[in-house]
């Protein structure tokens, strides 16, 4: 059986501002009305594959379960609670998906590839399959369409089928005057970190090269736990496992050895990693004089400009070449030479401890959404929305008290020893200190309008009694 194994991690610096460490860049809509990620499962539909594993951080646990929910292909859902880079993560999927399957053949990807030819990849996995079946270690390599100083490169080497070869070496991102020389050669692919192997054949070069990385992914899953639509590993045991790639744990040194089975199929189908504004600029939809706009855009003599700005209207007179994203609390406007640095900026917020390195105003959750439209000193407004048959836990606050006001839908609130129904434009008053729950019970959104205030309203003030989503972080009982 063909399991897909996607790797959902990663935090995508490079397109902040809409990308940002809670909310990276796989979970967005950024080429089409698909997420990255949904795309990935989507372009594998008429594949002869099993169920997938999603391999994601605990953080984004609930984003991602959404996201497949939504797809229709759920699959298991594996929490890393520390990211240990991708020798590790496949190992553990190869161990999960054994558990089901006597010899499954697996098709790693990345969660935010963008392939535009989708028949081109599905020869390609096909032709993979054939191999893997065989024992060959399958990598995908990319048809290069320039000198790129961003990417890995993959050597061909000699033909084994006619679309396959073996792979003198990978090669790591070279120097322009270097990458132009493979490219011209015609000898070199990018290396795309696509995968397709058997588990069980990965899992012994593993024992070969990296026992270390093996044998603490083994340990980590004995005790393996499911918690909903997750699968988690022992926390402190995967904490020990070295951070290593596939590519430097298992590929190079099978390429190394005299009876080499690693093999790389050639892609030519579009592929790009969106790993900057500049690249998705490439692979979005552009006018005469290649602008992309999203949102409310008007542009007068703008040329090779991206505009993102869906919460306000951005105009442009008499630019070029030009990345401009607007959120709402933020605003980047780079060049598209230099749309590769945007890392640098998230690196300075880090180092201030600005949030916006890390969430966006409007922050998502299992139950639904919020999003923070004001602030002060002392008080905090945020606009929520409730999913139909969704409920935020059992709770209290020790600094601040909340004012409910409903705006659409209804709310079953429990306020203290008191629970009722709240209609549209009805309210009520938290105090601090008060247990509190609120409930959607009918079957569109609950939208309302919560006003905090207190000497302290961080996210962090929250004591759970009760939590359908697994996340209960006290032993009180309410009384």
């Amino acid at each position: 059986m063909l399991i897909p194994v996607v790797m959902a991690g990663g935090s995508g610096t490079r397109l902040w501002p809409l990308s940002r460490q809670l909310f990276p860049k796989q979970f967005l809509p950024l080429v089409d009305d698909s997420t990255m990620l949904q795309a990935t499962l989507n372009r594998l539909e008429d594949l002869p594959t099993g169920e997938s594993i999603t391999i994601c951080n605990e953080e984004h646990r609930f984003v991602v379960a959404e996201q497949l929910r939504r797809s229709g292909e759920l699959g298991s859902i594996i929490l890393e609670p520390i990211g240990r880079n991708t020798a590790p993560a496949v190992a553990l999927a190869a161990l999960v998906a054994q558990q089901t399957d006597d010899e499954p053949l697996l098709l790693v990807l990345a969660a935010d590839h963008v392939i535009e030819d989708q028949e081109a990849f599905e020869q390609a996995v096909l032709s993979g399959m054939d191999l893997a079946k065989q024992g060959k270690m399958v990598t995908f390599g990319i048809v290069p369409t320039k000198p790129h100083t961003g990417y890995g490169y993959i050597k061909q080497g000699q033909p084994i089928t006619e679309t396959a070869y073996g792979v003198s070496e990978f090669v790591e991102k070279p120097d322009l005057e270097t990458a132009t020389h493979y490219v011209e050669s015609r000898e070199f692919l990018w290396n795309s970190g696509m995968f397709l192997f058997k588990a069980s054949d990965y899992l012994k070069a593993l024992e070969q090269f990296r026992p270390d990385i093996l044998h603490v992914c083994q340990r980590s899953i004995e005790t393996l736990a499911s918690d909903l639509d997750f699968v988690r590993v022992d926390s402190e045991i995967f904490a020990e496992c070295p951070d290593d790639s596939i590519d430097y744990a298992v590929m190079e040194p099978l390429t190394a050895q005299s009876d080499n089975q690693v093999t790389v199929v050639p892609l030519d189908a579009g592929w790009n990693d969106v790993g900057s504004w500049a690249s998705l600029l490439e692979v979005s939809d552009k006018d005469q004089q290649g602008n992309h706009f999203s949102g409310d855009v008007i542009a007068k003599e703008t040329k090779g400009t991206y505009v993102y700005g869906k919460q306000k209207l951005v105009t442009t007179l008499g630019v070029s070449d030009l990345i401009i994203v607007d959120t709402p609390d933020a605003l980047l406007v780079s060049s598209v030479e230099c749309s590769q640095q945007v890392k640098e900026i998230v690196d300075e917020l880090k180092l201030n401890r600005r949030e916006e390195a890390t969430i966006h105003r409007e922050v998502y959750r299992p139950w639904g959404k919020y999003d923070a439209i004001d602030n002060g000193e002392r008080y905090q407004v945020k606009h929520i929305t409730v999913k139909p048959g969704a409920k935020l836990s059992v709770q209290m606050h020790h600094h601040r008290a909340e004012h409910w006001i409903v705006v659409s839908g209804a709310a079953l609130v429990t306020n203290g020893d008191e629970q009722f129904m709240l209609s549209e434009n009805e309210s009520t008053y938290i105090p601090i200190g008060t247990i509190h729950a609120l409930e959607n019970p009918g079957k569109i959104p609950l939208e309302l309008i919560e006003v905090q205030s207190g000497s302290y309203l961080g996210e962090d003030d929250i004591v759970r009694f009760e939590d359908i989503y697994g996340r209960v972080e006290s032993s009180i009982k309410p009384s």
